[in-house]
């Protein structure tokens, strides 16, 4: 038996790249980059807020099959197009978030995006 639990989620994938969406081992759970494609269409939203609220509803759905909720990820790296999307994006954090005291960690900074992306995100969860 493997190590490794490689998770699959319907609709996300790393294009043709040999590349799980994400690995759980043990009760920890690491992803690749999540981006903001809806999982129905296959298409990344034009709007940059309803891309933030796919790739946060993309993270739920891999920590999810991956066994956990939410409230498992302990670290989140976020890669924003335009920092001036921060707004947007702590919009959706505190959506998924609202516990002051119940929040995991999160970096943000600034990256190139692959067409009309604005965000990627990828987390590290520990699931009981």
């Amino acid at each position: 038996m493997a190590r490794r639990q490689v998770i699959e989620v319907a609709g996300l994938s790393h294009g043709n790249n040999p590349i799980p969406v994400a690995v759980r081992m043990g009760s920890s759970l690491v992803t690749g980059g999540i981006n903001p494609v809806d999982r129905q269409t296959g298409k990344v939203p034009e709007d940059a807020v309803a891309q933030i609220a796919a790739a946060f509803a993309n993270a739920k759905a891999i920590v999810e099959a991956g066994g956990g909720t939410m409230a498992d990820i302990l670290k989140v790296d976020v890669r924003l197009k335009d920092m001036a999307q921060r707004d947007a994006l702590n919009a959706e954090w505190l959506k998924h978030f609202p516990n002051v005291h119940d929040r995991p960690v999160r970096h943000t900074s600034q990256a190139a995006m692959q067409g009309a992306s604005v965000i990627q995100i990828e987390f590290t969860a520990e699931i009981s």
